[in-house]
């Protein structure tokens, strides 16, 4: 797991511009969405993975409790599948222009539909209710990669709760994407995974000073029941 640390010259920063160190801590638990991108074989099986991030196997703990407090809360969880296909390679010639012709064919054979590596980690909690969808850029939710956004609107979820490998690359992207599409967007900092400590908070620290909200997983489970007990007084 990732030793989170955010300065509290960051926190400050936070609370004098928003006048609350959690500004999304009000979400609504029946409007919230839990996005868990990439976590799949092909970033987290050796000897599969094309990329591989071991640490992403320690979220998984912290995803499956989120997720349960999700459902229980009246919220959605939707699992994102990193999936190449032959498109990709005239689309988005340049991303792969940047690996050797090895590492190219290594994230094809890990990253297409039907493989092992596309498929996601077997101890992921994945329930019948939950919905899968397919993305094919780091961001889940820039224009073309998947249909999420189209999903989140018809379900009327305002509120993301982003989760997954790797935390400055597809999570952060999706993260970003989500609130430039005015989500209210909250990055889990025990529920996501890098390749190293300085990367996952230089990533959470980027996304907190101006993009969304940071909770922990224990933080944001209290959030989502503390809430729904408060709505259901209310009606």
């Amino acid at each position: 797991m990732h030793k989170v640390e955010i300065p509290q010259s960051v926190v400050d920063r936070v609370v004098a511009r928003r006048g609350s160190a959690h500004p999304h801590a009000n979400l609504d638990p029946e409007r919230t969405a839990l996005i868990v991108v990439d976590l799949q074989n092909g970033f987290m099986m050796k000897g599969v993975a094309h990329a591989l991030c071991e640490e992403a196997i320690d979220i998984v703990p912290n995803v499956n409790k989120l997720a349960d407090a999700v459902r229980r809360t009246g919220g959605k969880v939707f699992w994102i599948k990193n999936t190449h296909d032959a498109e990709c390679l005239t689309s988005w010639s340049h991303m792969h222009a940047m690996s050797s012709p090895a590492q190219q064919q290594k994230r094809v054979e890990a990253m297409s539909e039907g493989t092992l590596g596309h498929q996601l980690w077997a101890d992921l909690d994945v329930q019948p209710g939950d919905e899968t969808v397919q993305k094919t850029r780091y961001s889940a939710l820039i224009q073309g990669s998947s249909d999420l956004e189209a999903r989140l609107r018809a379900g009327g979820y305002d509120t993301v709760l982003i989760t997954g490998t790797m935390t400055n690359v597809c999570c952060e992207s999706t993260a970003r994407d989500a609130m430039m599409l005015n989500f209210k967007t909250i990055m889990v900092s025990d529920g996501n995974a890098t390749a190293t400590d300085e990367e996952h908070n230089a990533s959470l620290i980027a996304m907190y000073l101006i993009f969304g909200d940071v909770m922990d997983t224990d933080f944001l489970i209290g959030c989502l029941e503390r809430n729904q007990v408060l709505k259901q007084a209310a009606e």
